[in-house]
């Protein structure tokens, strides 16, 4: 006859095993485990603690082994299981990320979970548990841009120089412009907001031309400089220079940050601001980067 191991408990080790016992808070499994070691440590045979709490034999010699093994840290949850057998061969889930990440469906750009599951011959939802478990996304593409300007990284160390460190008894501009912007305006007068109605405006609209919108955002306080202008021309842009001029104290050095076109642009290299020289204009307050 077999005789199982016995059990030698500690006195914190009895304390925390009578308070599961009696715990009404507490998993009933937990409880159920706390009885079998408690009673296994009074020496009570391992088929009547089967009788006593109603479970079988391999439980009561289960729960044994494992509080021997890991004392009462193993009761308190489960051992790890294997799980059930893969339904999909990993040969299969191999040619599934193969072909994601290097084929295209026929007459399309990216492939789509159901496309992926017709090619494949399983269900769209195992396409969809592959692509979530290797993080894949053939609908998204993120979008890049490298510049090819040499002084690129100079440039950079200006620009970010004057976020980080402004220098004294000057003023940083944002400088940018939109050519071709659409002037529009809706078909008829809407309503404004009002208690238990919200603000009204005509699905359709009608277009005025086009117009251009230089503007110059302050880094300082926020305030935006701003004019539209007929045409996208050095002229326009000239004029809006001045504007800043006007607008900002005369005792301030003016850096201005754009992307409109580089000062160092000669004609034709940019068809919407294509004439301005290094200099930009006569005002010797200025300092392009961009």
């Amino acid at each position: 006859m077999r005789i199982a191991p016995s059990i030698l408990l500690s006195q914190e080790e009895r304390t925390v095993l009578s308070a599961w016992t009696h715990g009404r808070s507490l998993p009933l499994r937990l409880i159920q485990r706390a009885q079998i070691v408690a009673m296994a440590a009074e020496s009570v045979p391992s088929r009547d603690i089967a009788q006593r709490l109603k479970v079988s034999r391999p439980t009561v010699q289960l729960w044994r082994e494992r509080f021997l093994a890991l004392r009462l840290e193993g009761l308190k949850k489960d051992a790890p299981r294997p799980g059930r057998i893969p339904s999909i061969p990993e040969k299969k889930v191999r040619a599934v990320v193969e072909a994601t990440l290097h084929t295209t469906p026929r007459g399309a750009t990216h492939w789509s979970i159901r496309t992926m599951a017709k090619a494949q011959g399983i269900s769209r939802m195992a396409v969809q548990r592959i692509w979530d478990r290797h993080g894949l996304k053939p609908h998204l593409t993120k979008t890049f841009k490298l510049s090819r300007d040499k002084r690129f990284v100079d440039k950079l160390y200006d620009v970010v120089g004057l976020y980080l460190n402004p220098p004294d008894k000057a003023l940083v501009l944002c400088v940018d412009g939109k050519s071709q912007f659409q002037a529009l305006d809706r078909t008829q007068p809407g309503l404004p907001i009002k208690k238990g109605r919200c603000g009204t405006m005509t699905h359709d609209y009608k277009r005025n031309g086009t117009t251009t919108l230089f503007a110059a955002l302050s880094m300082l306080d926020g305030k935006v400089i701003g004019d539209c202008m007929p045409r996208h021309r050095h002229q326009e842009f000239r004029r809006f220079l001045n504007k800043i001029d006007a607008e900002t104290p005369s005792h301030l050095d003016l850096h201005l940050i754009w992307t409109i076109t580089q000062p160092t642009n000669t004609r034709g290299s940019n068809p919407g601001c294509d004439d301005i020289p290094d200099s930009t204009s006569t005002s010797s307050r200025r300092r392009v980067l961009g």
